[in-house]
């Protein structure tokens, strides 16, 4: 069953169980999905729906720090069981020595001497990680290997 389908048939289970704030996180995701579908005109990969997941899950990150700062926790913890729905989707995140290990690999495998070289080790690493680890997290990692 590939990732589009998982969610499609969530969101069928939603209806049936009447639970209306899942079955509105699982909606936002397929509209979401149908939107580049249409605006690409293709037909989504199970990389191109993790790609879209991160994306929603980095943005309901935003605007949790942004709905605390301005003292709406009700709207934050909304944004934190959207973001609780749309991680069932992403695979199991890589701990710190696993990512750790990955670029050390990948620093050693491109070469790398010093942070001029970030982007070389970065396009190594993002199709390893992607949807496993925050890539910003990565990045920063990166950055400090390379800079030490």
């Amino acid at each position: 069953m590939t990732l589009k389908q998982r969610v499609t048939e969530d969101m069928k289970a939603a209806m049936r169980a009447k639970d209306a704030v899942r079955l509105s996180a699982v909606r936002l995701l397929l509209a979401a999905m149908k939107q580049k579908e249409v605006d690409e005109r293709v037909e989504l990969t199970d990389a191109d729906v993790l790609g879209i997941i991160e994306k929603m899950v980095k943005q309901r990150r935003e605007s949790i720090a942004q709905f605390e700062k301005a003292a709406r926790q009700d709207l934050a913890d909304q944004e934190k069981f959207e973001i609780g729905v749309l991680s069932a989707y992403l695979p199991q995140q890589m701990s710190q020595a696993e990512v750790e290990q990955a670029i050390a690999a990948a620093v050693a495998e491109s070469g790398a001497g010093g942070v001029k070289d970030m982007g070389k080790v970065m396009a190594l690493l993002r199709p390893r990680l992607a949807g496993r680890a925050d890539m910003g997290k990565v990045s920063a990692l990166v950055k400090a290997k390379l800079g030490a």
